[in-house]
């Protein structure tokens, strides 16, 4: 029998839920009836993305570079319907000649590996009918100049996306490609160059602003929800590939 299209009561793990677009994933989810999961290695994050969200949610502080702790993290959590994943740490964007490659390996480390973790030991654990998504970002498809290893993560993300939904049928697997959003993703610029950074890109688009995190999560929950699509990758972008 088909499963209905809401989240009535159905698990939801969100790998990277205590900021940015994973928890507004988690707060949508839950609104809408999920159990949801939060995993994120920082344990204070959780406990205060936990007590934001209303109804019923739980947290689990994990290092998810770890391959270890994430097996036995999806051991200890047992069935569930959805595993989202959105973890990934500040964007530090060079050119290739500045380009360090311990550092360009750590962004894969967490972007790729940990997310190839994830879904290798949370897929046993997904119930019939459940899903996964992954995140990417518009770099891979439109790179500016300095986004070498961004576009290179990006990329392969959605190559793994497609790959996955070939070896994992019937579980359905897709990404969300995001553009330009106000996270913690920027971080590592001071205050004044991030608002310049939203402000500028906000008005190079055709809808007039960079997005917010609840922007970017309806996407998510589509993909949970919708039941059919496999192997995609949904840009939710603002139209930066088209300008």
């Amino acid at each position: 029998m088909q499963r209905g299209n809401d989240l009535q009561q159905q698990r939801v793990v969100v790998v990277g839920g205590s900021s940015g677009i994973g928890f507004a994933v988690a707060q949508q989810a839950a609104s809408q009836g999920a159990k949801v999961v939060i995993v994120s290695s920082n344990a204070e994050r959780v406990q205060k993305a936990v007590e934001c969200i209303s109804g019923e949610a739980q947290g689990q502080a994990v290092d998810v570079s770890d391959e270890r702790a994430v097996e036995a993290l999806f051991a200890k959590l047992g069935p569930f319907d959805h595993l989202v994943f959105t973890a990934g740490d500040s964007l530090d964007l060079h050119e290739l000649v500045a380009t360090d490659l311990t550092q360009a390996r750590r962004a894969f480390e967490l972007r790729y590996w940990s997310a190839l973790a994830a879904v290798k030991y949370g897929k046993p654990h997904i119930r019939k009918g459940g899903s996964i998504v992954l995140t990417t970002g518009v770099a891979g498809r439109r790179p500016n100049k300095g986004w070498v290893v961004a576009a290179s993560v990006c990329g392969t993300i959605e190559a793994l996306t497609r790959a996955l939904a070939v070896e994992l049928a019937p579980i359905r697997v897709n990404a969300v490609s995001p553009g330009v959003v106000r996270t913690n993703l920027w971080q590592t610029m001071s205050a004044a160059e991030r608002e310049h950074l939203y402000e500028s890109v906000g008005k190079s688009l055709p809808v007039g602003r960079v997005g917010e995190p609840h922007d970017i999560a309806q996407a998510y929950l589509f993909l949970m929800q919708e039941g059919f699509g496999t192997g995609q990758t949904v840009v939710v972008d603002g139209g930066t590939v088209l300008v």
